[in-house]
């Protein structure tokens, strides 16, 4: 099932200059960037973005994180996208993800994981809308694609 997901590079990843690794590691697993813009969060997107955290103890930290410096959030298609980008980010604490994963290889600790992905179609779905618009998500057939998938 072809699908669309949220992913993000996060403050973290951004300032250890890995964007590339990272967004390398997406498209050579055939995941199609569809969106993708470079920001700085704000705390009001933030809050909405991690509402389901409000009132745990690490609410605060992860706000005060996730907005300290730019991100790059994005838009990806694919595959079962959702699940094939949780399986290449690995578990939420680096030191429990399989080698090879993008937090096994570059994390350091569950507050700095390097990057974020929708756990869900649903997820998925709410995540893009916070963070594009309609017209910031593009639509395109790439020429391998039927290299990739069978339709």
């Amino acid at each position: 099932m072809i699908e669309k997901t949220f992913a993000m590079v996060k403050p973290d990843g951004v300032q250890r200059g890995l964007v590339g690794k990272i967004v390398q590691r997406f498209e050579e697993r055939g995941l199609k960037i569809c969106g993708m813009k470079f920001m700085r969060i704000p705390k009001e997107l933030a809050e909405r973005h991690y509402e389901e955290h409000k009132g745990k103890s690490f609410y605060e930290p992860l706000l005060s994180y996730i907005t300290s410096g730019p991100v790059v959030c994005m838009v990806l298609e694919g595959e079962n996208a959702v699940a094939a980008l949780r399986a290449m980010m690995g578990k939420t604490n680096p030191q429990d993800a399989l080698p090879g994963t993008i937090r096994a290889d570059f994390g350091q600790a569950t507050g700095r994981n390097i990057v974020h992905g929708s756990d869900s179609s649903e997820s998925a779905k709410r995540e893009i809308n916070l963070f594009f618009n309609d017209y910031e998500i593009q639509k395109y057939d790439k020429i391998d694609e039927s290299w990739l998938f069978e339709r």
